[in-house]
């Protein structure tokens, strides 16, 4: 792991209009590793990749990427960064095909030279993409539009993926299948940020996580830490 973080979040708060969701998070994210927040609905988690994203602007607390500070900078710069975001609900164009959906994540400049390479490996991780480069993205399965929502996001070419609870909605079968798809994602030399509830099965592709509770970060350690905390087990996979 890299000495210097890829992403480094120091004292943010962040909210919507006067109600404050996040007080004062601080973390680092290292180049080529996996990181979760994991907590419970509503704490947060939204909140804090929108925040990190820039579609909502930080209360305080600064933000920095490859050494530069962008807690300035405006929203639609990010991508260029080399920050994607994959939300919550994927927002797909369900009246676009798959392939169409894939082309609009390469929109960055720096990206469109490279929009068929990357279709290539978008393809390669998730082959059923490409068999249903045709169909429009509103009539997949909820697993599949995930795939696709991943899929545009890489498009864009990013060094840091932002991944918004990407079991929420699926079938418990297509759930394993998206936590390896993670893991393949991983395995191709991704740098991830994923929040999650599904705690068990996010510490277990994962490198390092922590703990988001009432809008602050309670703890964190390695994902083996976590899995075997007795504060975890007890209260948030329900294991005595």
């Amino acid at each position: 792991m890299s000495a210097t973080p890829l992403l480094e979040v120091r004292g943010l708060s962040a909210g919507y209009g006067t109600f404050q969701t996040l007080f004062d998070i601080s973390f680092d994210v290292h180049p080529g590793e996996a990181v979760a927040i994991i907590c419970p609905n509503g704490a947060g988690k939204t909140t804090l990749l929108r925040a990190i994203s820039k579609q909502i602007e930080a209360t305080r607390g600064a933000l920095v990427f490859e050494g530069r500070d962008y807690t300035r900078m405006p929203a639609h710069e990010v991508v260029s960064l080399g920050i994607a975001h994959v939300p919550e609900g994927r927002r797909l164009f369900p009246r676009l095909t798959v392939a169409d959906n894939l082309r609009m994540g390469a929109f960055p400049r720096a990206a469109r030279a490279r929009c068929d390479e990357r279709l290539k490996e978008v393809h390669r991780l998730f082959p059923r993409l490409e068999e249903r480069s045709q169909q429009l993205a509103g009539t997949m399965s909820g697993g599949e539009q995930q795939m696709c929502a991943i899929g545009r996001a890489m498009m864009s070419g990013p060094k840091l993926l932002l991944l918004d609870e990407p079991s929420a909605g699926l079938a418990p079968v297509m759930v394993q299948t998206m936590f390896e798809l993670v893991r393949q994602i991983r395995a191709a030399g991704y740098t991830v940020l994923i929040v999650e509830q599904n705690i068990r099965q996010v510490l277990k592709v994962v490198d390092r996580a922590y703990l988001l509770d009432a809008g602050q970060l309670r703890r964190s350690g390695s994902a083996a830490e976590l899995l075997e905390s007795d504060e975890v087990r007890q209260v948030y996979l329900g294991v005595t």
